[in-house]
């Protein structure tokens, strides 16, 4: 015959007025959980259940929190959040696609008065956005492995001046190409099959 373990065992109200062994496990009849005893705080420490209809406060199956809404928090909060762990807040700013040609460059402004922020110390990038199927890339996918001519991965010049910051994607009227998604061969690409995207870091 199996033998069976059954633990101490009561309502809520048994467990709150309970003071377990150091170590000794109680069953709470009530809530569905077990509470953990220290042998000196009186009603134990009750366990968080599976589907978190316990905890207070608690986001999830049955928690009774309220869902996080993160356009709900607070400019004030994030500041002290950056400040407290010495962190520069990043802004991050997207062009529209453009045009890819065999031109000398390609560009983009960013308005520095439209952003409302120094774009002094901006990093920059350009990506190839897939407009029709090419080198193993879908529609949309966007591209970080690329170049032009012999060049492998080229980043963008900035300029910065009174119309705004300046991205500017050196070209030099050769071709550019891009890594094949399942090969990694250079593949040249159509122009007219992608676009190009500026994306810059403040």
């Amino acid at each position: 015959m199996s033998k069976i373990l059954q633990i101490r065992r009561g309502s809520a109200a048994e467990n709150n007025n309970f003071t377990g062994l150091a170590g000794e496990l109680s069953f709470d009849s009530d809530a569905k959980t077990m509470r953990v005893h220290d042998g000196e705080t009186l009603g134990g420490f009750a366990l968080a259940r599976a589907d978190l209809s316990n905890v207070s406060g608690a986001v999830g199956s049955g928690g009774g929190g309220e869902s996080f809404d993160i356009e709900t928090v607070s400019s004030a909060f994030w500041i002290g959040l950056f400040a407290a762990h010495n962190l520069r807040p990043v802004r991050f700013l997207e062009s529209n696609p453009s045009t890819v040609a065999n031109v000398s460059y390609l560009e983009y402004i960013f308005d520095s008065v439209a952003n409302g922020t120094d774009l002094s110390a901006a990093t920059a990038e350009c990506v190839l956005v897939c407009q029709t199927p090419e080198a193993g890339y879908a529609v949309g996918d966007v591209v970080h492995a690329f170049g032009v001519g012999t060049r492998a991965n080229p980043r963008p010049n900035l300029l910065l001046d009174s119309n705004g910051l300046r991205v500017r994607f050196m070209v030099g009227g050769e071709n550019l190409w891009v890594s094949n998604k399942n090969s990694g061969i250079p593949a040249n690409i159509t122009n007219a099959n992608w676009k190009a995207k500026f994306k810059v870091w403040l």
